[in-house]
C-alpha cells in the first residue's frame, strides 16, 4: 500500500498517473495547500520541503519527497516504464530532470502571472510565456523522431503531460506543433491518465485562492516557513488536549 500526500496540481498528477498506470493500491492522504497542510509537522517529516506530492510506501517504510524522485522509485519497484538497461534508463531519466528543471518551472510561472497575481506584469508574463513556447518547440522536435520522449511509453510522458495539459489557459495553440499534438491527444485518449487527472478535482472548488491561501502558497521565506511549522505543531498539540 502507497500512502499518496497529494492536491490536484500538475505536479501531483504525474505521480496519480504512475500509481494508476501500474496498478498499484494507494491511499490518497489530501494536502490543502491553500490551508497550509504543509505545514504540519508529520508532513514535514515526509516532504521537508513543505511540497506535496509526497509517498510513504508502506510495504518497504520508505518514504520520498520529489515528483521525480517518486516516479523514479516508483518504476523501479514496478519494473514498469523505465527499461532495465542503462542506456535506456538513462534515455528516460534524462527527459524527467528535462521537466523538472524546465517545462515544470516554466509553466508555473506562467500560471502564477496568469491565475494568481494580483497585478498584471507583462515582462514576466512574456518572458515565461516565451519560455514555455520553447520548451514545446523541444519536444515537438523530440516526438518527430520517437513516438513518445523516451521511445516508449515511460514514467518521462506521465512527467511532461501534466505541464501541457494546461495550454489553453497559458493562450497557447498546440496546433502549432503538430508531432506534440500527435503526443498529447495520445496521452489525454489513455483512461488511466483521465482517471488520475480527476482525482480531487473538486477539492480545489471548495478552497478559492483567498488571502489566507496566498499567505500559504507565495512569498515564503525561511523564517515565514520556520513560523507556520511552529503554529501548526501548536495548533495540533492544541487539538490533542482537547480531544483527552
Amino acid at each position: 500500500m502507497i500512502d499518496f500526500y497529494y492536491w490536484p496540481t500538475p505536479n501531483g498528477w504525474k505521480v496519480g498517473i504512475m500509481l494508476e498506470e501500474c496498478g498499484l493500491e494507494y491511499n490518497t492522504i489530501p494536502v490543502n495547500i491553500g490551508r497550509g497542510d504543509q505545514f504540519k509537522p508529520d508532513f514535514l517529516k515526509i516532504s521537508p520541503n513543505n511540497r506535496m506530492p509526497a509517498i510513504v510506501d508502506q510495504d518497504t517504510g520508505i518514504s520520498i519527497f520529489e515528483s521525480g524522485a517518486i516516479l523514479t522509485y516508483l518504476a523501479e519497484k514496478t519494473g514498469r516504464f523505465m527499461p532495465a538497461d542503462q542506456k535506456g534508463r538513462f534515455a528516460v531519466l534524462q527527459w524527467v530532470f528535462w521537466q523538472v528543471a524546465n517545462l515544470g518551472p516554466a509553466a508555473g510561472q506562467v500560471s502564477h502571472f496568469i491565475n494568481y497575481a494580483l497585478e498584471p506584469n507583462p515582462y514576466a508574463l512574456d518572458r515565461f510565456r516565451n519560455e514555455y513556447d520553447r520548451l514545446l518547440g523541444v519536444m515537438d522536435r523530440q516526438l518527430a523522431e520517437t513516438e513518445f520522449l523516451a521511445g516508449d511509453y515511460s514514467i518521462a510522458d506521465m512527467a511532461s503531460y501534466p505541464w501541457v495539459l494546461p495550454y489553453k489557459r497559458y493562450g497557447v495553440n498546440l496546433d502549432r506543433f503538430a508531432h506534440l499534438r500527435r503526443w498529447f491527444d495520445v496521452m489525454k485518449a489513455r483512461p488511466l491518465v483521465r482517471r488520475a487527472v480527476d482525482l480531487g478535482k473538486d477539492w480545489r472548488k471548495a478552497g478559492p485562492v483567498d488571502d489566507e491561501a496566498r499567505r500559504y502558497m507565495f512569498g515564503q521565506t525561511a523564517e515565514s516557513i520556520a513560523a507556520e511549522a511552529r503554529k501548526m505543531a501548536a495548533k495540533e498539540a492544541a487539538q490533542r488536549e482537547e480531544g483527552k
